[in-house]
């Protein structure tokens, strides 16, 4: 049974991101058919602990003790870290490094095992490329100036080494793939991985006598995500307001946590909508499925994203959703989802508006929605998918 080696050093918090969520779910279904060992930090160890990994080997590798003194402090200790405890991993010819992210806690420890024994195979997960800041429609425009420029010259290095040195890159949606084809790779090794969702309970949901009638629930629309820049969180705080002043008794459930906390309360009172708006911070599993329960429509503001599983696990409880009109979001969500003008703040309210208020297209999206999650989502069918195309280029055979 061949060797995968698993690093996810810069796993933080008790949210999971994007990266997150996707290795955790191929190492579930593949653990039959792999030998599997985590590398992880002291949070990443407790959050797979959680989703069901527990069984499979893990090594502790950066504690949590730097966090508090900063990004900049904690991303160079857990780098740090990830390079000396690298040297100590053997491998085989054969073996697989599968790096969960481009950050570097997780692609320079891959690189320095690939580059001792060029005969593994390096599995690099690169599913977001940083904006550059002095873009008109930036996130990190304005004050985030500093913060978006040294996320963005951060990513450089990643970059420069995983294009060269990677064996096969996951990407999240079809526009990144060119970025990555070299004369020494092909289109085959650049896997658009897009995501998941499990829908057992779903579906279990939706066929039982416990279904809650749209009209019924108590939140009008839900949001899932971290609350960041990227994700339009600030900017869907306004557009809920937009929304209000046509449906004073609007409700919507932000779900979620992330830097931005303290902004977001502040702008949810500084506008008045501390009665229309819950905020449930982070929740997974059985808690964040009731949100999904009571609420009608999915929202998803992302004003930068390469894609983002988290609007399609609200879309396989049946809701439909509303999304700007980004070009990530063309191939991840074709149907099931109305698309809004970038970055029409009212267009994007008279679209939630007209879901809300109209029986007949609610039902035909939430339809789509469902259709679309079933056919292209599931995370069994996408973790075979996924095993079958590295087999092809016998990279796990």
């Amino acid at each position: 049974m061949k060797k995968l080696f698993v690093i996810a050093n810069w796993m933080q918090g008790n949210g999971l991101s994007g990266g997150d969520r996707i290795f955790i779910e191929l190492v579930k279904r593949w653990q039959l058919q792999l030998n599997i060992t985590l590398f992880l930090s002291k949070e990443g160890s407790a959050i797979c602990k959680r989703h069901e990994l527990g069984n499979i080997n893990q090594k502790v590798w950066a504690s949590n003790f730097f966090s508090r003194w900063g990004y900049l402090v904690d991303i160079l200790y857990r780098t740090l870290n990830s390079i000396i405890n690298a040297f100590s991993v053997k491998t085989v010819a054969g073996d697989i490094i599968f790096s969960s992210s481009d950050f570097w806690p997780d692609s320079f420890p891959a690189l320095i095992l690939k580059k001792r024994n060029p005969k593994i195979t390096w599995i690099a997960g690169f599913y977001l490329f940083a904006p550059k800041p002095w873009q008109k429609n930036s996130p990190y425009c304005g004050k985030n100036f500093l913060t978006g420029f040294l996320y963005w010259i951060g990513q450089l290095p990643a970059y420069y080494i995983i294009r060269k040195y990677a064996d096969i890159v996951f990407v999240t949606s079809q526009p990144d793939v060119d970025r990555f084809i070299t004369p020494i790779r092909s289109k085959e090794s650049v896997i658009v991985i897009r995501g998941g969702v499990d829908t057992i309970s779903s579906k279990n949901y939706l066929n039982s006598n416990n279904f809650i009638p749209p009209d019924k629930r108590l939140y009008d629309a839900c949001f899932v995500g971290r609350f960041h820049y990227q994700k339009g969180v600030l900017e869907l705080i306004k557009i809920w307001k937009i929304v209000c002043l046509k449906n004073p008794q609007a409700h919507l459930a932000m779900i979620g946590n992330g830097p931005l906390d303290k902004e977001v309360k502040n702008l949810i009172k500084k506008i008045g909508l501390s009665k229309n708006i819950y905020l449930g911070g982070f929740l997974d599993g059985p808690k964040k499925f009731e949100i999904f329960k009571q609420s009608r429509v999915v929202v998803h503001p992302a004003t930068f994203d390469s894609g983002g599983m988290a609007a399609a696990e609200a879309m396989a409880w049946g809701l439909p959703g509303v999304s700007f009109d980004l070009n990530s979001l063309k191939t991840y969500y074709p149907k099931g989802m109305l698309k809004t003008s970038c970055f029409d703040s009212n267009e994007f309210a008279d679209n939630i508006i007209s879901l809300l208020f109209s029986p007949s297209k609610y039902k035909s999206m939430s339809l789509e929605a469902l259709q679309l999650v079933n056919e292209e989502w599931e995370w069994n069918n996408r973790a075979k998918e996924i095993y079958v195309q590295a087999i092809a280029q016998n990279l796990l055979a």
